[in-house]
C-alpha cells in the first residue's frame, strides 16, 4: 500500500467510474485498475465492484475510503506545515462559508488567489454554520466565517462584524408597510425559516420563547435563495440578514423592514482549529477575509 494507491483508489471513489479517474488523473485506465487491484491484492479484500454504470464500493471499499481521506489530509497538513517553516503563502487551504457569504465572497476571493497567490490552492466549501464549525474542528477547513459560533475549546474564534436581520417582504401583494416591526408583532406574519438547527431559526425562537410569544411557521427551507423565492410569489415573509437580499438580482422585489424591541442581529467570527499551527497562507486568507467583509458590508 502507498499514498498513490490510496490517491487512486479515492479519485476513482469520488468519480465513480474507472474511465473519469484515469482522465483526471492523467494516466492510462489499465494502469489505475492494475493499481487498484494490486491494493486489494496487499489487503485481502474486494474493494470495488464493476457493473455497467461504473463502479460500486464494497464495505471495506467504503472503510478504506474514509481511512484514505484521513491520510491523505494527514499528510497534506505535514506538506503545509514544512512549507510554512519557509513564511510563505504556499500550500491548499479550504475556506468554510455559510450559503449567504459563499454568493457574496466567493468571486472576490478567488480573483485575490488568482493575482496574490500564485502558489497556493484554494477549496471553498459551503454549509451552516454548525457544520463548518465541526469541519473546521475535525479539519476537513482551515478556516470558516461563522454565524453567531457557541464557544468551544476546538476552536479560536475572532470577530468579524454584526449584521441586523430585518423583515423580508413582498414588494408586491404584502401589507406595503415599510416602518419597523417590533419583535411581538411577527407573530402576526407567516413566517419562512430555516430547519432547527440554522442560527436564525434558533435566534429567533429564543427570543420568542423569553418574549412568551409562539411564532407562525408557514414553510420551513433552509436555501436562503428559495426562502426569496417564496416571499417573491407572496408564500409569506422571512427574517435574514440584508445582504441575503442585496445580492439578489432584483432587490427592489423585496419590502425591507428593521426589527426592534429587541433588534435581532447575527455576529460573524472567523474560526480556526485551536490545535493547529497557522500557517502563512492562513494568515493571509484570514486578513482577506476581513478586508472583504468590510468592503462588502462595511
Amino acid at each position: 500500500m502507498n499514498l498513490n494507491q490510496l490517491e487512486y483508489f479515492v479519485r476513482t471513489a469520488e468519480m465513480g467510474s474507472l474511465s473519469k479517474a484515469a482522465i483526471v488523473l492523467n494516466i492510462a485506465q489499465s494502469a489505475l485498475s492494475r493499481q487498484i487491484r494490486l491494493l486489494e491484492v496487499d489487503l485481502n479484500v474486494t474493494l470495488m465492484l464493476r457493473n455497467g454504470r461504473g463502479i460500486v464500493l464494497t464495505e471495506a471499499g467504503k472503510r478504506l475510503f474514509e481511512h484514505s481521506i484521513d491520510i491523505l489530509q494527514m499528510v497534506s497538513r505535514v506538506r503545509e506545515d514544512i512549507d510554512a517553516t519557509r513564511d510563505e503563502p504556499i500550500g491548499r487551504i479550504v475556506v468554510g462559508l455559510p450559503p449567504t457569504m459563499g454568493r457574496l465572497l466567493t468571486l472576490p476571493l478567488v480573483k485575490i488567489f488568482k493575482r496574490d497567490l500564485p502558489k497556493a490552492r484554494l477549496a471553498i466549501v459551503e454549509g451552516l454554520s454548525a457544520h463548518l464549525a465541526e469541519w473546521v474542528s475535525t479539519g476537513r477547513a482551515d478556516v470558516a466565517i461563522l454565524h453567531n459560533p457557541a464557544s468551544q475549546s476546538s476552536l479560536e474564534l475572532s470577530p468579524l462584524t454584526q449584521m441586523p436581520l430585518v423583515l423580508v417582504g413582498p414588494a408586491n401583494g404584502g401589507d406595503g408597510k415599510r416602518e419597523p416591526v417590533q419583535f411581538k408583532d411577527l407573530v402576526h406574519y407567516p413566517l419562512i425559516v430555516p430547519e432547527r438547527t440554522h442560527v436564525i431559526r434558533k435566534l429567533i425562537e429564543t427570543e420568542a420563547t423569553l418574549s412568551g410569544l409562539k411564532i407562525e411557521v408557514a414553510w420551513e427551507i433552509s436555501s436562503v435563495r428559495s426562502m426569496l423565492d417564496l416571499v417573491r410569489a407572496g408564500y409569506g415573509y422571512a427574517v435574514l440578514p440584508r445582504n441575503a437580499v442585496a445580492i439578489e438580482h432584483d432587490p427592489e422585489a423585496f419590502i425591507l423592514r428593521d426589527v426592534t424591541d429587541p433588534a435581532l442581529t447575527s455576529n460573524l467570527c472567523l474560526a480556526i482549529s485551536a490545535h493547529k499551527p497557522i500557517t502563512p497562507l492562513t494568515k493571509h486568507v484570514m486578513q482577506y477575509l476581513r478586508d472583504l467583509i468590510d468592503t462588502e458590508l462595511g
